[in-house]
């Protein structure tokens, strides 16, 4: 079967639902905890290779590359509605990369491990759903389908206080998810009074004309639930509770995909909706995001958890993504958009990191840790290349992404790109701190007293397979991103020039 006979499938349904089938399975096989653990990880390793196919043999170009569209729901103008373009492919990919991690890194779960690895298929499912609905009704749906198994992969599975985190992450989404489903009906009200026809398509709404006011009301109801997954200063404050407490899984999800989520709702709802409205927010999103960026990198530096530490790094990785953004030009959507991709692979081998480092020590406190380079060293080899990347080092992946994200935002702004290239350095602090306290320094008092001796538990096969792809991701994106890049110029290009779809 050749590429293009393929293509002919429903393909985008296909890659969509294979999850959602893999959750049912788990289901049905609940009581072997063998047959759960392969269902998963074939479920998630067929996926990954069906966004490989389509990455590789699809073309780079502008507009949709694959789309499928049905009736759904014709009296309310609901439609089965799919499209893929450069954007999502990415984030696609993105998705079916990560969830192999979540699986592999989640390969001895113990309690539950059948509902774990449904809940886990059915984000994937979820997630994907969101970066592939061009209808707004489908959108929302898959939008609040995440929330589901995050809820209860936190809540059942997290640490310490797991439920407070994971019902702040709950309401805190819900609240922004509301507004933007008031601001949908609005929408497809006017619309519909407008025209005659009602419609939850992306391309009808399109053409929906708003007066100045109603249009900056309803953009606000999108960009509240946006901002607060992607999160934005000051909606931030779920995500350190929620990355703290959540299981290795859930944090390697929540960082590498949910907040890639509100940047794509942005950029593929909110911006071409309300285009006026957008362009008046611009200036508050790049303050904000600059605050963002010094915030939370002064609030990394003084945490003693190496998870929050990387939570808040998030924080202003998002914030400078919000900035390239805010700078509304063909350089900084690309640098925003390509340090989207990077911060996914790159975080989510950190917080991978972080879980192999709990399951060695006990602990993820840095004033117990500390002198893994000599006993560990494989471990510290791949935990060092992560850090380096996340604070930017040229060479590595997040750098090419900061540059192209400063070098446009310099072209609108100077002095808020000098001020967001000095958050580079704090950026730095912390990471360099970070791996001061783990890796070099004594040996941290949880090895040389605790139950399990982490003098002889290096990398195992599995941490190998885990890692590996992980780390030359990193080294690729960092070395020659142009691959990643060219599927997102064109619908870059379309997207700035007004949200215009083919």
């Amino acid at each position: 079967m050749t590429f293009s006979s393929l293509t002919e499938w429903p393909v985008l349904s296909l890659i969509l639902w294979l999850p959602f089938l893999g959750t049912l399975l788990c289901l049905l096989f609940r009581h072997s905890n063998f047959a759960c653990r392969w269902l998963a990880l074939l479920t998630t390793s067929s996926v990954l290779v069906l966004a490989i196919w389509l990455f590789v043999g699809l073309p780079a170009e502008s507009g949709w590359l694959l789309r499928e569209d049905y009736a759904w729901i014709p009296t309310f103008g609901i439609r089965y509605s799919l499209a893929l373009d450069g954007i999502s492919l990415l984030l696609v990919s993105l998705t079916a990369v990560l969830q192999v991690a979540a699986v592999l890194i989640s390969w001895k779960q113990k309690e539950h491990p059948a509902l774990f690895y449904a809940l886990v298929l059915l984000l994937e499912t979820g997630i994907i759903g969101v970066f592939l609905a061009t209808d707004l009704i489908l959108f929302y749906l898959f939008w609040e389908l995440m929330l589901i198994p995050m809820l209860f992969l936190i809540g059942v599975w997290g640490h310490g206080n797991r439920v407070y985190a994971a019902l702040k992450f709950f309401f805190f989404t819900l609240a922004g998810s509301l507004c933007m489903l008031l601001a949908i009906i609005g929408l497809y009200l006017i619309h519909g009074e407008q025209t005659g026809v009602y419609s939850f398509a992306l391309e009808s709404l399109l053409q929906t004309q708003l007066s100045p006011s109603v249009e900056m009301l309803l953009y606000v109801g999108f960009l509240l639930a946006f901002v607060v997954k992607v999160p934005l200063f000051p909606f931030h404050t779920w995500l350190p509770d929620a990355h703290t407490e959540a299981p290795a899984a859930g944090s390697v999800d929540l960082a590498g995909l949910l907040l890639k989520t509100g940047i794509y709702g942005l950029i593929r709802f909110a911006f071409p909706l309300f285009p006026h409205a957008a362009q008046q927010s611009l200036p508050v999103l790049a303050i904000l995001a600059l605050v963002g960026i010094f915030y939370a990198a002064w609030i990394a530096y003084v945490q003693t958890d190496v998870k929050r530490v990387v939570a808040y790094s998030s924080v202003a990785h998002m914030g400078f993504v919000i900035l390239g953004l805010a700078a509304w030009n063909q350089l900084a959507w690309e640098g925003a958009l390509l340090l989207m991709v990077n911060h996914g692979v790159t975080t989510g081998g950190l917080f991978i990191l972080i879980a192999m480092l709990q399951d060695r020590t006990g602990s993820r406190d840095l004033r117990a840790l500390g002198g893994m380079w000599k006993t560990l060293p494989f471990f510290s080899a791949f935990f060092l290349l992560f850090c380096l990347a996340s604070l930017g080092l040229p060479g590595l992946s997040n750098f090419a992404g900061e540059i192209l994200v400063l070098l446009g935002a310099f072209g609108r702004w100077p002095w808020l790109a000098a001020l967001a290239a000095a958050g580079v350095v704090f950026s730095a602090a912390y990471m360099l701190r970070v791996v001061q306290g783990v890796l070099w320094g004594p040996l941290g008092q949880l090895c040389k007293i605790g139950d399990k001796d982490c003098l002889h538990e290096d990398l195992d096969r599995r941490e190998w397979l885990l890692l590996i792809p992980l780390a030359l991701l990193v080294i690729w994106l960092g070395i020659y991103p142009n691959p990643v890049l060219e599927p997102l110029r064109g619908p870059i290009s379309l997207l700035l020039q007004g949200g215009g779809l083919p």
